[in-house]
Formats: structure tokens, C-alpha cells, sequence
């Protein structure tokens, strides 16, 4: 694999991640995180494989404990018997908990997710020369937090627009810096 290939298929599955489609958007984590250990091992620097794993391990995680949270809050009882559950103040009370610990539980784990997705796109940001990347991981973490307000998911969609960018803009005519020692200095006469 080159790093032609990498920037490829990372950048085509950015493009999948933009399309607000699930089929896609789970083709284009699986491209992404392709593309990202393709561009790990072509600048020799694992950190960029091992961040984008961690990220998506993290988002799968908060989707599965999210998804279980939710469907306990909807088969725990809140809404099996609507009409009594609407009547019962306990029942108002259960659904606003469980609807409390659905969003933590969510924002816990995507929290996760863009710290780690960050480190990634910022070391890449480093061997790769190409600032956008910090840029949007920077945006993906500040959505990331702001997702409680709902404003968050317009600069998530921003950050992965930047990130698209981003990986079409890897130079691919230099070969990719590796962690190098730098030369020594000239002999003093």
C-alpha cells in the first residue's frame, strides 16, 4: 500500500461520512480507518493507526451503550403502558433519567471518540504537512462538546469537510518524513 492509496481511500470514505446515509456512513469508517493505517505505515508512525482504532472502538461502544440505554428506556416499562406512564409521575420521572443517561452516555463516548480522532488527524497534520487536518480535528472536538446544544453537529459536518480536503492535499511526490534524526551539525575548523 502506498500513500496514494491511503489518502484515496481515507479521503473517499470522508466524502461517505458527509452523506448523512448509515450504509455509508459505515462504508466510509471502514475506508477511513483503512486509508488512516495505510497512511500510518507509509509515515512509518503507528500513532496515527492506533488513535483512529481507539476512536472508533470509543464510537462504536458509546453507539452500542447508547442503543441499550434507549431501548431499555423503551422497553423498561416508560412505554409499554403509555396512557399509565403519562398519568404516573413516576413514570415522566423514569423517562426524563432515562433520557438524561441516554445523552450523557452518548456524549461520554463521543467525547472519547474526537479526543482520539484528533490526535490522529494532528500527527498526521505533522508528517503529512497539512494543516487543515488540525484544523478539523480541532472542529471535530469543539462538536464534540457542543453536541449538547445541538450546534456541535453543524461543526462536526464542517470538520469533516476540512478533513476531506485535507487528505486529497497530501503531497504524495515526496517521500513521507520519517521519524529521522536531523543531520549533525557541519565540523567547526
Amino acid at each position: 500500500m502506498s500513500l496514494e492509496s491511503g489518502k484515496n481511500m481515507a479521503g473517499i470514505g470522508s466524502i461517505f461520512l458527509i452523506i448523512p446515509v448509515p450504509f455509508l456512513s459505515i462504508v466510509g469508517i471502514i475506508l477511513v480507518l483503512l486509508g488512516m493505517r495505510t497512511l500510518s505505515q507509509a509515515y512509518n508512525d503507528e500513532s496515527i493507526w492506533k488513535n483512529t482504532l481507539y476512536a472508533v472502538i470509543f464510537g462504536i461502544i458509546g453507539i452500542a451503550a447508547s442503543g441499550l440505554t434507549l431501548t431499555s428506556l423503551f422497553f423498561g416499562g416508560v412505554f409499554v403502558t403509555p396512557a399509565i406512564a403519562y398519568a404516573d409521575a413516576t413514570g415522566i420521572v423514569g423517562l426524563i433519567a432515562g433520557v438524561i443517561i441516554f445523552l450523557v452516555v452518548a456524549f461520554i463516548f463521543y467525547l472519547l471518540e474526537a479526543i482520539y480522532i484528533r490526535k490522529a488527524f494532528e500527527t498526521l497534520a505533522d508528517k503529512s504537512g497539512v494543516g487543515l487536518f488540525r484544523t478539523g480535528g480541532l472542529l471535530l472536538l469543539i462538536g464534540a462538546i457542543l453536541t449538547i446544544v445541538f450546534v456541535g453537529l453543524a461543526l462536526i459536518f464542517i470538520a469533516w469537510i476540512l478533513i476531506l480536503v485535507a487528505f486529497f492535499q497530501i503531497p504524495t511526490n515526496q517521500t513521507p518524513q520519517q521519524n529521522q534524526m536531523p543531520p549533525p551539525p557541519p565540523p567547526t575548523s
